[in-house]
């Protein structure tokens, strides 16, 4: 049960976490091919709106392929934060309740003060490495044709192409891992209970260091179900977005006490 079932408040402290055995991935992975078909509809419609979103960063970037990237990237920066109805839809099964569409964008009304304070770090970082990715491919290679397919075909050929790809992709890494360990338990916490948004990411970070290298193979997992998703002109992202969503429900259940 919530927080927000008990006390008034919102919590301030970070709350306990649990340490949990490395093979736990798997079993989240199959709580969220349940949760899928117990409510199909509903959580298939959040993965036709990822992949209809990446089309549309894909029509309207691709000329310029440091946009795209940097927009692809960007995007998946904040996915945790739009993940929040497909966190809700595995709340709802576990407490025997279906799901809609509409009844799972609720979810949120329940702590939306703080939710919409992560949304902000979430959208100012997303927009922050736009700029920052941007800005390396046009001073580190401003010789390279813009539209995607040139550019794409270009990295690879020359040395000073390969040095850029090693400093955007260590550039973005770690950024990604940053939001990763702030965000895998932090969302669907703040759904969940009545917790401020700075508890709820130090608890994040809390359920990672104590499940260290659990969590690098979850974050490896989801990383690569992603690149799989986009690599199928993000139509692959109707399924393995609500799976990698349900799944980080069932992560966090496990993880936070």
């Amino acid at each position: 049960m919530g927080l927000e079932a008990t006390s008034p408040e919102r919590r301030r402290a970070p709350l306990n976490v649990r340490s949990v055995a490395v093979g736990q991935p798997l079993l989240w992975l199959a709580e969220a091919w349940r949760d899928m078909r117990a409510n199909p509809i509903a959580s298939l419609s959040y993965g036709l709106l990822f992949a209809i979103f990446g089309d549309l960063i894909t029509i309207f970037a691709w000329r310029q392929g440091h946009l795209f990237i940097a927009a692809t990237s960007g995007f998946l920066l904040i996915a945790p934060l739009l993940c929040g109805g497909l966190y809700e839809i595995s709340r709802r099964r576990q407490a025997g309740q279906s799901s809609t569409f509409l009844v799972s964008l609720a979810g949120g009304r329940r702590n939306a003060r703080e939710l919409i304070k992560l949304g902000v770090l979430l959208a100012l970082v997303g927009l922050s490495w736009e700029r920052i990715s941007t800005l390396l491919f046009l001073l580190l290679a401003p010789h390279i044709p813009p539209d995607l397919l040139s550019l794409l075909a270009e990295m690879p050929k020359l040395p000073e192409n390969r040095d850029l790809m090693i400093i955007w992709l260590l550039s973005g890494g770690s950024l990604a891992l940053l939001v990763f360990a702030i965000t895998v338990v932090s969302v669907p916490l703040l759904l969940d209970r009545r917790v401020d948004f700075i508890a709820a990411m130090r608890t994040s970070l809390r359920a990672v260091d104590a499940n260290i290298r659990l969590m690098i193979l979850w974050a490896a997992m989801v990383a690569t179900l992603t690149v799989l998703g986009i690599g199928t002109l993000f139509f692959g992202l109707i399924v393995l977005m609500p799976l990698i969503g349900h799944a980080s429900w069932h992560a966090y259940r496990d993880l936070v006490e």
